[in-house]
């Protein structure tokens, strides 16, 4: 292993690439100088180990981007709601990722009780979910457990933005796809969730979430449409 300096060596690298990539693909930063539009909104964990734009064999432009700590994604997060509207408003993106990973430090500590300063306060919503499903975590082995809360925590994600006034809009407009990842950084494979949802739980979302300029009376082909796209895409 180099013993160069981390960041010398990234930027000493960066030139080589950007060499490198010109002469491969002569159009791509012209193309990128002009603007982008990604087709992806990928939520993810802020750990280095996972770099969207590499495990998924893309280039730059291809994703935008917000992560954090254990992808925690809440509704008062002025951040990624702040990254969310501009995805789906101005990019128009068609898809909307969650992903999660194995591994991941911020589920092994919500799984256990040391003090960790202002990440306690961070990982609540973590926390929260291993209280729903404390006695199905704790009858599992400690790594399947963990696994477990990470799948829970990307769902809940799903969940989230199925609630958020501007993809409600955009999955009754655009047809907008979310879709719940799982990443193994032991083998660097990502496997998909199930986010299927019965017709009832649609509705009843749609009835408390679903919101309207004020004095639209929405028709009825709009509201049929709003349920329907949803049971049938997400």
């Amino acid at each position: 292993m180099s013993s160069e300096d981390a960041l010398k060596l990234a930027l000493r690298q960066n030139r080589s690439w950007a060499q490198n990539t010109a002469k491969e693909n002569p159009k791509l930063f012209p193309t990128l100088a002009a603007g982008q539009q990604p087709e992806i909104l990928w939520i993810g964990c802020s750990d280095s180990r996972v770099p969207e734009t590499t495990v998924c064999g893309l280039k730059p432009g291809d994703v935008f981007v917000h992560r954090n700590i254990a992808n925690i994604l809440h509704p008062g997060d002025l951040n990624a709601g702040a990254v969310i509207e501009y995805a789906v408003v101005h990019l128009k993106v068609k898809h909307i990722v969650v992903c999660g990973h194995i591994s991941c430090g911020g589920v092994k500590a919500a799984l256990g009780n040391e003090k960790l300063g202002l990440l306690d306060t961070w990982l609540v919503p973590l926390r929260s979910l291993r209280r729903q499903h404390l006695h199905t975590l704790k009858a599992l082995p400690q790594a399947e457990a963990a696994k477990k809360l990470v799948e829970y925590n990307v769902l809940q994600g799903i969940k989230t933005l199925k609630e958020n006034a501007t993809v409600i809009d955009a999955m009754r407009d655009h047809g907008i796809c979310l879709h719940a990842l799982v990443y193994d950084v032991a083998c660097g494979e990502l496997h998909e969730l199930s986010t299927d949802e019965s017709s009832h739980s649609v509705k009843d979302r749609k009835e408390a979430c679903e919101t309207w300029p004020e004095g639209h009376v929405p028709r009825k082909d709009e509201s049929q449409k709003s349920g329907e796209q949803a049971a049938m895409k997400h």
